[in-house]
């Protein structure tokens, strides 16, 4: 147990002088008066420095060498990295070899470069291995003694039947949508998009690579037109939240257009029009909501429509809905 200590007593101070009180300066013995500083003599005016003219008494400096020029340097602000080295310019007309082979409906660009580069292809009679090479127009292409020619571009539409997938060959020999468009079109074509199993309606179909990368590209916006049939009537506040957007996992679903169809006394069957290119948009959207879809049909794509196509058939675009196509997609 630790021992107490005591503090030590404090002195006593009662006996101290009291101090003066320095707010009273009136009891302080007087200080003798300061002497008074002499007067300095008058100094002479200061030149005004902002009129340098009158400086005459220096003498004139000499001229400085001047110096080379400097490179200016960028911005750090708005500097960019530097300049891209220019390329030659391209001369017009020519083409990648792979692009003639797959226009001309061998194969796929894929596939024919490795044709090209096991030296089955030939330019002018001579054997090119080489990839990325071009070929100008007039040059002669072959493919096992075969002359290629460019083929004409064509457009498919087809009202897809359920049960189909999209693809153009599947390993399991599912149905596919290539075994009912190879029924009537000789051309080697290429669905646009896809469409799930089990979703019928309009798909395109095309030869025109560069044509199928911008109506697929989300930069155009391409305007597609479904028909949803649930399960139960869709209540008017879930169709509110589709046209104010949907959050789910992969962000925000947004639809321009949804509305009941026809004369909206079904509440189960909604029209949606949007322009997104997520996989199964539709039916996660309602799936969010409390809702499963029955069936979704697609009626429309780029301003096409199925019309007049019975299911599981197909027909070609004619010249002017080709036309139109091109028009409304930038080409």
């Amino acid at each position: 147990m630790a021992r107490d200590r005591k503090k030590p007593s404090r002195p006593d101070r009662s006996n101290r002088p009291d101090r003066p009180d320095r707010s009273d300066r009136s009891n302080r013995p007087d200080r003798p008066d300061r002497p008074d500083r002499p007067d300095r003599p008058d100094r002479p005016d200061r030149p005004d420095r902002s009129d340098r003219s009158n400086r005459s008494d220096r003498p004139d400096r000499p001229d400085r060498p001047s110096r080379p020029n400097r490179p200016s340097r960028p911005n750090k602000g708005n500097f960019k990295g530097p300049r891209k080295r220019r390329e030659p310019p391209k001369e017009p007309g020519l083409e990648r070899l792979n692009k003639v082979i797959a226009n001309s409906g061998v194969c796929s660009r894929r596939e024919a470069d490795k044709l090209i580069e096991a030296g089955l292809v030939r330019v002018n009679g001579k054997v090119i291995v080489e990839m990325g090479f071009k070929v100008k127009p007039g040059d002669q292409v072959k493919y096992q003694s075969k002359v290629l020619t460019g083929e004409k571009k064509v457009f498919i539409i087809m009202n897809k039947p359920k049960d189909h997938i999209t693809t153009v060959s599947d390993t399991h020999d599912r149905k596919t949508v290539m075994h009912i468009v190879e029924r009537m079109c000789k051309e080697r074509v290429y669905p646009v998009g896809r469409l799930d199993r089990n979703t019928t309606g309009l798909l395109l179909f095309t030869n025109d690579g560069d044509m199928a990368k911008r109506l697929t590209h989300p930069s155009y916006g391409v305007r597609k037109i479904y028909h949803a049939q649930l399960d139960k009537n869709v209540a008017a506040k879930d169709m509110q939240a589709i046209r104010n957007g949907v959050r789910l996992d992969d962000g925000k679903a947004e639809v321009d257009v949804v509305d009941y169809v026809g004369d909206r006394k079904n509440k189960r069957m909604v029209g949606l029009e949007l322009h997104s290119g997520k996989n199964r948009i539709i039916r996660r959207i309602f799936e969010h909501l409390g809702y499963k879809v029955m069936g979704l049909d697609r009626i429309g794509y780029a301003g096409l429509t199925k019309k007049d196509i019975p299911r599981g058939r197909c027909r070609y675009l004619n010249q002017k809905e080709i036309g139109l196509l091109k028009m409304g997609h930038g080409k």
